[in-house]
């Protein structure tokens, strides 16, 4: 396996080499499902705190912030953290996911879509457990990822692990999450046309 520093470099390097192009592939996603869930598992008093953790080119992020929450982004990609900031007029913190710099007991939720995936397996019980601590007790992490059965490897110049419900909770309950709930998407359709895997977690309040 390569190491994680290469790890790292490659795929940010292919999202900043394809950043114009992702967009247009993705800004017309419709992921209000997975916003929504998040929203509306947090306990705490509106306007949330939210963390878009990955947020790219800044859809997602938009939206939160249209909806009256202060959002901010982090993207290890520097081309998606430039667009991310044009595009939402939030703030976006330029980071490596697995070089985390974050502030503690701060957010009241995080949305993780189709970001964590890009976490080697050996380094996602720290970094779970990093994103555990930034939030407040209490507060909720929602993950979307390509579903497979735990496997690893590079996908158009891409580093992913690909997991399963099982073991997606082993490594959530390693970093002390509670699971709210899980389903797969796009909804609506047979299982096998269901590529994504998608769930929310509560850090535990005490």
């Amino acid at each position: 396996m390569p190491d994680l520093r290469k790890i790292s470099e490659l795929t940010l390097s292919s999202y900043n080499g394809c950043a114009g192009a992702f967009w247009e592939g993705t800004k017309d996603h419709d992921v209000s499902q997975n916003i929504a869930v998040l929203l509306r598992h947090i306990k705490s008093v509106p306007p949330y705190h939210i963390l878009d953790f990955g947020c790219g080119p800044g859809r997602d992020l938009k939206i939160f912030s249209e909806l009256g929450h202060r959002a901010v982004g982090l993207d290890g990609a520097m081309r998606f953290v430039e667009m991310a900031r044009s595009y939402s007029g939030c703030e976006v913190w330029c980071q490596d996911f697995i070089e985390l710099d974050l502030p503690d007991k701060h957010f009241d939720g995080i949305f993780a879509n189709a970001s964590l995936f890009h976490v080697p397996a050996r380094e996602l019980p720290r970094v779970l457990k990093e994103l555990s601590a930034t939030l407040k007790p209490g507060g909720v992490l929602f993950s979307s990822n390509p579903r497979g059965n735990n496997e690893e490897c590079w996908n158009r110049g891409r580093y992913g692990v690909y997991h399963d419900i099982e073991g997606w909770r082993r490594h959530m309950a390693t970093a002390e999450f509670v699971e709210i709930t899980h389903y797969y998407r796009p909804e609506g359709l047979p299982r096998e046309q269901q590529p994504w895997l998608a769930s929310a977690w509560r850090r535990p309040s005490s």
